[in-house]
């Protein structure tokens, strides 16, 4: 009977710490569904104070590719200055990726995400004021990819608030919506850097740096928010620190159950060739416009905006469909859908690439297809997060963010990583280079096994969203 009587107690408190919410929630307190509009504390709340501080973190990592014509004579930049400085920028995200995965799980996604946003702001200013030659401009690139690393934070915290049946398109949706950031940066930066220059008549020297205060208050701004908000789990804040994880573990012991599983890996390798793609089209593509159709800063600005538009609908639209396959299908579902995807993101590339190297190019036919493809690699990310949560539950920092770097060792001079693929792309001459070798690498998909979830041609042996 005191049992019982204490079950029933336990039922009741858990009702009243919820009611107030306006959608389901599960045993752990977590979100079962996405809504957007209730604004309801703490699951809606965390989501928007994630994906708007992860949007200032692309806004300024993408900052500088559209105002490159500026950039070029107040720092004396060669293209191979600019190739530098790209590559910088995705070896900071990479390293600070893995980094911030190890971080979230012993702190907690929301003070690692704070702490990160507030740092990059520190150092992207100080590189702006400083810089005045090429290394400077590497540097600043470099800065601003740090910034990058916030992605597995936001990614780590919505798993954290979300519950299994809707953690898909929580994670696509708050990582679509922040993506907008970098096609942001190609609109407002080539119109911010013109009004300082003609309407305050600052010289070119300065302006561009007075240009580079959006950013730097964007991330002080959101940094600040996301350390104010007390929620890293519906419950609360339960990462005390000191060298422990969310349940005590050590770092090495939290950090060994992520690197030690080979489905983290696999992730990584897809990832990169989604992620991947999708990272060198937006440092690449308003200078390929400018170069290959003679566009204006601004006009060029806006057409390779286009492409990082598309993630406001491709990403959550992966989201939905890895949550929906999910329940029908199982872990099988999510897996095959990813394939299928990503596969087809993969044959839009070669198109892209085929089509840029034309002698003389369509502006509407080769956006047409810049874009279609963007949606395909776009929702391949969406759906590879919708896989992401399901690995170690653990470890899920440390797999987030070897999922989000998306590098790998090469074997062979065809499979490259993603920043060799970025040296491939500013060797080309002004066009866009397209990956024969993707299609095949795409195989490992079906390589994921999860023991009571299954693996695309296996059925699931047990409950089939129960995370191992």
């Amino acid at each position: 009977m005191v049992t019982m009587g204490k079950k029933v107690d336990q039922e009741q408190s858990y009702y009243n710490d919820w009611a107030h919410i306006d959608h389901g929630v599960d045993a752990d307190g977590r979100a079962t569904e996405l809504r957007p509009l209730a604004l309801s504390r703490p699951h809606t709340q965390a989501f928007h104070l994630a994906w708007l501080s992860l949007f200032a973190c692309f806004f300024a990592a993408f900052a500088a590719p559209p105002i490159l014509p500026a950039l070029r004579p107040a720092l004396v930049l060669a293209p191979s200055d600019a190739s530098a400085a790209a590559v910088a920028s995705l070896s900071a995200a990479l390293v600070g990726r893995l980094a911030m995965g190890a971080a979230c799980d012993l702190l907690g996604p929301r003070r690692a995400s704070g702490v990160a946003s507030l740092v990059c702001a520190l150092a992207l200013a100080l590189a702006a004021v400083y810089a005045s030659s090429p290394a400077g401009f590497v540097a600043l690139r470099f800065c601003a990819g740090l910034s990058l690393s916030n992605f597995v934070a936001n990614q780590h915290w919505m798993s954290r608030i979300f519950a299994p049946s809707g953690v898909g398109l929580a994670n696509a949706v708050a990582a679509g919506w922040a993506n907008v950031g970098s096609a942001a940066a190609q609109v407002v930066m080539p119109l911010a850097y013109d009004l300082i220059v003609l309407r305050l008549g600052v010289p070119i020297t300065v302006a561009w740096r007075v240009a580079y205060l959006i950013p730097c208050a964007m991330l002080i701004t959101t940094g600040l928010a996301v350390l104010a908000f007390p929620y890293d789990l519906p419950s609360g804040c339960a990462y005390a620190g000191g060298g422990k994880g969310a349940k005590g573990e050590g770092f090495w012991k939290v950090v060994r159950g992520g690197v030690c599983d080979y489905r983290a890996w696999v992730l990584a390798l897809t990832y990169g060739y989604c992620y991947g793609v999708e990272l060198i089209m937006e440092n690449v593509a308003a200078d390929f416009f400018r170069r290959r159709f003679r566009l204006p800063m601004e006009a060029a600005g806006a057409a390779a905006a286009c492409f990082g538009v598309m993630n406001t609908v491709a990403r959550p639209a992966g989201g939905v469909a890895s949550d929906v396959v999910g329940r029908r299908f199982g872990m099988r579902g999510r897996l095959w859908a990813l394939w299928a995807v990503q596969s087809t993101g993969a044959v839009l590339c070669v198109l892209v690439g085929r089509m840029g190297a034309t002698e003389a190019p369509s502006l509407a036919a080769t956006m047409a297809v810049m874009v279609a493809c963007g949606a395909f690699v776009q929702a391949a990310s969406g759906l590879t997060f919708g896989i992401v949560p399901f690995v170690s539950k653990r470890s899920m920092g440390v797999v987030s963010g070897m999922t989000a770097s998306g590098r790998r060792g090469c074997r062979r001079d065809r499979d490259k990583p993603v920043v060799l693929q970025q040296l491939q792309v500013h060797g080309g001459g002004g066009h866009l280079i397209h990956w024969p070798h993707q299609p095949p690498l795409h195989a490992p998909c079906g390589a994921h096994l999860f023991p009571t979830l299954g693996r695309d041609a296996l059925r699931p042996l047990g409950n089939r969203h129960r995370r191992p």
